[in-house]
């Protein structure tokens, strides 16, 4: 088979294929089989109906049509290989020349991943928070404990954010008629925790027990949507919170713990654990924010465009400015996924058995599913490989984190693979 590559663009390529006819034997024979099996013809059995048969009736060209069609796939999956180019899109396909007997010709116009130079990844220095736990996020832990062991008292005063309410409200249309969806009566609310109706906390802050606030609601789905409401609440209550004194018959009764010590030396060590979390994830953000943009290439337009249509395909196109969002998000992951998988196949990254089920263990619960169900959600829509695409990836990435400099905001150099280890380490103990 021949091969050449005549490039378009730094982003399009043409290939033009020819293939000797001796290669088509197996198509051929299999575009008999199939043709067999598919009619019916007097004195044959189905499926066993000879060549020459086959051809006095359908002619010779169904016989190459069909041939054809099964040998290009294969043909032009060769040629990328031979040619050594990253397809990224579907091939515009044209058969030029079928030479019964002496060759098959074709070009296919496809869009590739461009050239582009990686930067040393040590050159990349990214800056991220300090994984400290203040007093002030220990004492908030220990309020927040607290609270969960608070008594409500009734106070006489203009309601705050953190009280708990009595509430009622009644709304009505413009025309003044009763609305049952938002009558109710004695409700316990929070105020400041925006779960009510929008609106409804700013009306409602400030007011004493028997005040009666107004404010004016605009649904915007159901029967009433797009119509403007007025809800009246009336405050039949006020009751703040009253927290436990924190002492040791407080720590003893609300932990494991028999000291208020021991009670924020061990909040002390899950708040620095999780901030070393919340560390290393921003710290392989930015690491890859910084590598893309290190990179200068020219992106397939074609590509882009097609991707941008499939999210709008639902008929909804979107404003202006919802359009250029999606356009400059499609743009980045595009980017983000060329860099990467160019970086997995210059290291050789391999993704073996094992971490495709740890991903598969981790994934399920987002989707509400098991992992045996999840794969085989993933099986039945052909995913298996975007998945393996995506761990190898994530590996990618962790190859440049480990040559890329991470300080934090004090100038300390943060230490991703001890971080790593100790974070695994608390994993293992169950911490």
């Amino acid at each position: 088979m021949k091969t050449e590559v005549e490039t378009l663009s730094p982003t399009r390529v043409r290939l033009t294929v020819e293939v000797p006819f001796a290669e088509l034997e197996d198509s051929m024979d299999a575009a008999y089989q199939r043709i067999a099996k598919s009619v019916n013809i007097p004195g044959f059995r189905k499926g066993k109906v000879p060549a020459r048969i086959i051809e006095q009736r359908f002619g010779r060209g169904a016989v190459l049509e069909e041939a054809v069609n099964e040998a290009i796939p294969k043909a032009y999956d060769e040629a990328v290989r031979e040619s050594k180019i990253v397809p990224v899109g579907r091939p515009e396909v044209d058969v030029t020349e079928v030479a019964d007997g002496d060759k098959v010709s074709f070009t296919a116009e496809v869009d590739v991943r461009p050239e582009f130079e990686l930067p040393a990844f040590d050159s990349l220095t990214v800056e991220v928070d300090p994984a400290v736990a203040t007093e002030a996020d220990v004492a908030e832990q220990i309020d927040s404990l607290r609270g969960r062991f608070a008594s409500l008292k009734d106070v006489e005063r203009a309601c705050a954010d953190g009280d708990v309410l009595l509430v009622d409200i009644a709304g009505v249309t413009p025309e003044g008629d009763a609305v049952d969806d938002l009558t109710a009566s004695a409700m316990s609310y929070e105020l400041g925790t925006d779960g009510m109706l929008p609106g409804f906390d700013d009306a409602v802050r400030g007011a004493s027990k028997g005040d009666v606030r107004t404010f004016s609601f605009t649904p915007q789905n159901g029967d009433w949507a797009g119509i403007d409401m007025t809800v009246n609440a009336t405050v039949a209550g006020v009751r703040e919170r009253e927290l436990p004194e924190l002492d040791e018959s407080f720590v003893t009764m609300a932990s494991e713990f028999d000291t208020v010590d021991e009670l924020k030396a061990d909040i002390q060590t899950r708040l620095e654990r999780i901030k070393r979390m919340e560390q290393g994830t921003e710290a392989r953000m930015k690491v890859h924010e910084a590598l893309v943009s290190a990179v200068e290439m020219p992106l397939p337009e074609g590509v882009i465009a097609a991707e941008i249509a499939a999210h709008f395909e639902d008929g909804h196109e979107g404003d202006d400015a919802h359009r250029a969002e999606v356009e400059e998000q499609v743009r980045e992951g595009l980017k983000s996924q060329f860099i990467l998988d160019k970086i997995a196949e210059d290291g050789e990254v391999a993704v073996g058995e094992s971490e495709l089920s740890a991903w598969l263990v981790q994934q399920a619960p987002r989707y509400g599913m098991t992992p045996d169900a999840f794969a085989q959600a993933l099986v039945q829509a052909g995913q298996v490989q975007m998945a393996i695409a995506d761990i190898r990836r994530a590996k990618a990435l962790a190859v440049v984190l480990e040559s890329a400099t991470v300080v934090d905001t004090a100038g300390a150099t943060v230490d991703l693979k001890a971080l790593e280890a100790d974070l695994n380490a608390g994993l293992q103990a169950g911490e």
